[in-house]
């Protein structure tokens, strides 16, 4: 599979909880992938969003199904400006 870009996150947003999973493409041949699973509070969205800054996330793919993901996008969308909405069916 052709890695698109080095530092990319996926956002899977349930009700009561978002999973973050980051891929990082080192210089080598490396890829990296970190999973983290937080409830959606307002301080738990703050810290998913420096979780991803310091990851240097350059691009976020979320979920758009239901209503749960719009307070993360606005959260994540004063932060970071390339994120695609998805809809899986």
């Amino acid at each position: 599979m052709e890695i698109l870009y080095k530092r990319c996150a996926g956002l899977d947003i349930h009700s009561e909880t978002i999973v973050a999973c980051v891929l990082i493409k080192d210089d080598d041949t490396n890829l990296i992938k970190e999973i983290e699973t937080l409830p959606t509070l307002t301080k738990d969205l703050f810290y998913l969003l420096k979780w991803l800054e310091e990851r240097e996330v350059t691009h976020i793919a979320m979920e758009s199904k239901g209503s749960s993901w719009k307070p993360v996008y606005k959260c994540i969308l004063e932060v970071f400006f390339d994120i695609t909405l998805t809809h899986a069916q």
